[in-house]
């Protein structure tokens, strides 16, 4: 028995999103702005009737998941597998802070290179490690059900990848989410199809950031 539908809903802002910081497992709370993103989010997805809420075990996606989960009133299930890439030694830095620490590593990452070094979590583990926790939140309802996982941008974009079977090099072709915005995922009988990506509230929506500028790492 599984879930018919997942949600997969990005935290919502908060100030290392504003700074543009790397911030990979660092504990950063929602600022003003994210907390009015998700409570601007939450009742257009209690709306869909979630029969649960499980969220990554960080306080700004915790704090995203209340939102909805008091909403709806449903009680959060955390996985800290839903945490974002670990991003090792850039996690605190800016991306130019980046650059001048690490110039070789930062320019292997822009060639897309999977395991660039500077203790990052390589790709292939990260999309294991999203497919793996998306699959088991799925399995915790009925048939039927949809459950909302609350997690991080990386982790949002190499899990969907990986929960569709698409191949590591094929994942950064997709775009990533903005906070506090979410992809929806159908399951068939063929298994998983992408129904929805990247949509949610305009309103309160952050400034929209260059690909090239920094990491899926919030």
């Amino acid at each position: 028995m599984t879930a018919s539908r997942l949600v997969i809903w990005r935290h919502g802002n908060t100030d290392w999103n504003r700074e543009r910081r790397v911030q990979g497992h660092s504990d950063i709370p929602l600022n003003p702005l994210g907390l009015r993103q998700a409570a601007t989010a939450a009742p257009m997805l209690a709306a869909l009737r979630p029969a649960a809420v499980v969220s990554s075990d960080l306080a700004r996606a915790r704090q995203t998941a209340d939102a909805l989960a008091e909403r709806a009133g449903l009680a959060v299930t955390t996985d800290p597998r839903l945490r974002e890439r670990h991003f090792g030694r850039w996690q605190g830095r800016t991306m130019p802070e980046v650059i001048d620490a690490h110039p070789h590593e930062h320019a292997r990452w822009v060639a897309g290179d999977p395991d660039p070094g500077c203790e990052i979590e390589p790709r292939d583990r990260l999309l294991a490690r999203g497919r793996t926790a998306f699959a088991a939140a799925a399995d915790l309802v009925s048939d039927g059900a949809v459950v909302v996982v609350v997690t991080h941008g990386g982790t949002a974009k190499h899990g969907v990848g990986g929960l569709l079977g698409w191949p590591d090099e094929l994942v950064p072709t997709l775009g990533g989410l903005g906070n506090c915005r979410w992809t929806v995922l159908e399951r068939r009988v063929a298994g998983w199809r992408l129904a929805a990506y990247n949509v949610g509230p305009s309103v309160l929506a952050e400034p929209a950031i260059i690909a090239t500028e920094r990491p899926d790492a919030g």
